[in-house]
């Protein structure tokens, strides 16, 4: 599998495991946590994205318990996690409103608390969840900034940013940002001609694609987009899934898509989208589908 480079000395796969479930299956055991990351790395997916707050503040420590258990895991792995959404859960039960919080106390403090649940020495890429109407750029940036001095954390991005909310923070920071997620999928595609995909791809940064199968409507759903999905997948032998990812990996903006499911046999499968022929005429067919009329 093809890598994306993020830093210097740092790459990730260019399909990126997603662990938002990892808390909500009916098996979080060790093994099984350890079955899923080994799945993964058989077909060379290494990147492992998390956030505090999946799982209601459960699911890094699910990792963490595997980790802990299998400890040369984790020099075979890049984690990717989050902060700044504060929801009345977990560690947070006492939360009045569920909120954004960017200041330097709680970015630092979550960076340990992450650090601390899922048995791990760095955060080879954290960022920030979701863009906070009440932030400080310069509070922010600097404590960012501060976290990756420290040794603490590889690297910094965001999630959900639109580009001014890109460029109010890079502005008062020192470290480059190094990747926005945001939601890519043939259902949301809107950030293709939007300017979300543009300004990132102008600038080199990769873009993670959170959703990349539309919450599951493009396996489960009808209708024009799933039609044109089967039809590529039955020449491709593959499944719609394999078809949806592969419309993201052929766009040339460095889109890594990030996949989440519980379910071994789907994790085994994740590269299927490797195998499928996408050249452009197929995107279009694809595209043309998801809006429902052809292009201008």
């Amino acid at each position: 599998m093809t890598r994306i480079s993020i830093t210097n000395d740092l790459s990730f796969s260019r399909i990126v495991y997603g662990m938002w479930r990892l808390g909500d299956d009916s098996d979080t055991s060790v093994a099984h946590v350890q079955a899923k990351i080994e799945a993964c790395l058989e077909q060379g997916i290494t990147t492992m994205d998390q956030a505090d707050i999946y799982g209601g503040y459960e699911a890094e420590e699910v990792l963490g318990a595997a980790l802990k258990a299998a400890p040369a895991l984790k020099d075979q792995i890049e984690i990717v996690t989050k902060c700044d959404i504060v929801a009345p859960a977990g560690r947070y039960a006492d939360a009045r409103v569920k909120y954004y919080d960017t200041s330097r106390a709680h970015i630092l403090a979550s960076v340990d608390h992450s650090l601390r649940l899922m048995n791990i020495d760095k955060i080879d890429t954290l960022l920030i969840h979701r863009p906070d109407p009440m932030m400080d750029h310069h509070e922010t940036g600097a404590a960012l900034d501060e976290v990756v001095a420290s040794g603490k954390v590889r690297s910094v991005g965001v999630s959900n940013f639109k580009l001014h909310d890109w460029t109010l923070l890079q502005s008062a920071m020192k470290t480059r940002l190094v990747t926005n997620q945001i939601e890519l999928s043939l259902t949301a595609h809107a950030g293709f001609t939007n300017g979300d995909v543009a300004y990132l791809q102008e600038r080199n940064i990769p873009i993670m694609a959170w959703s990349p199968l539309g919450g599951g409507s493009l396996m489960t759903g009808t209708g024009a987009a799933q039609d044109a999905l089967a039809k590529v997948a039955a020449e491709n032998g593959v499944d719609n899934a394999a078809v949806a990812v592969a419309w993201l990996l052929a766009h040339p903006a460095n889109i890594m898509p990030v996949m989440g499911t519980n379910n071994i046999n789907r994790i085994k499968s994740l590269s299927d989208a490797l195998k499928v022929n996408m050249d452009r005429e197929t995107w279009f067919e694809l595209y043309t589908a998801a809006l429902g009329t052809e292009v201008p």
